[in-house]
């Protein structure tokens, strides 16, 4: 078995890049190049079409005078006793169909609050998350983990592996360390990791076996193609999470 380990980061910024997005073009806000033009272009209109719009209006102004906004209140919250109508009895008599019975303050006030670890840490593209996966080589998810988007891939590699029997492991550069490679050497494990350019002493490893860890980066590709995991919305980890390991699940059963 040939296990793929990589690791990618997760934007963690969404309301940053909602706000970004509602600036519009140069910068400008989304209320100065969203409006409409003028109609007619400010002139005034001809006989019909102002016949058409003067009765649009009409109707508009008397649907305001219909609407009532206290039938409910009046009738439920004691409001009618105060307004009379001419026949002498309460102008909101009628049913309130519309009426919660149960009304409360907010949910909000009584949930629970999320509280918890969130995974975010601060790195070159700003706030992030980093998603640590380890892969067969079909492509396929066999554990993931979830880190702060500073934190390092080589310490997550052992963790990703654990239970796991592999005979090759192939992994880029992140995840050359001595320890690394010595504790896949005592299992039996051969390690296909490329040296760092920095080591004083190179390390050999199978080019052409690791030329084969594309499935890992396509699979990552496909993973960022659901919204919610390109860019992180919820707070804590653990939904987060829930929601990485839904979304490989049905990228399982579409390669079935």
């Amino acid at each position: 078995m040939i296990i793929l380990l990589h690791g990618a980061h997760v934007d963690g910024r969404a309301m940053g890049a909602v706000s970004a997005a509602l600036a519009g073009p140069a910068g400008h806000q989304w209320w100065a190049w969203a409006r409409q033009p003028p109609s007619c272009g400010g002139r005034a209109l001809a006989g019909p079409q102002w016949g058409a719009v003067a009765g649009l209006a009409a109707g508009t102004r008397q649907l305001a005078h219909d609407v009532h906004a206290l039938p409910a209140l009046g009738r439920f919250g004691r409001v009618a006793a105060c307004l009379p109508s001419r026949a002498g009895r309460s102008r909101f008599a009628y049913a309130a169909d519309r009426f919660d019975h149960g009304a409360s303050a907010p949910a909000r006030f009584w949930g629970a609050q999320k509280n918890g670890p969130q995974a975010l840490g601060r790195s070159r593209g700003g706030l992030t998350t980093k998603l640590h996966v380890a892969a067969d080589a079909r492509g396929r998810l066999r554990r993931c983990r979830l880190t702060a988007g500073q934190r390092h891939d080589a310490p997550q590699a052992l963790p990703l592996l654990e239970g796991l029997a592999p005979a090759y492991v192939v992994a880029d550069r992140g995840y050359d360390s001595d320890a690394f490679v010595a504790a896949l050497t005592a299992r039996g494990t051969c390690a296909v990791i490329p040296p760092r350019r920095k080591r004083r002493q190179m390390r050999a490893y199978d080019a052409h076996r690791y030329a084969q860890r594309h499935p890992v980066e396509r699979l990552f590709s496909r993973l960022k193609q659901f919204r919610r995991v390109a860019t992180r919305y919820d707070k804590l980890d653990t939904h987060y999470l829930a929601f990485v390991h839904l979304a490989a699940t049905i990228l399982w059963l579409r390669d079935c």
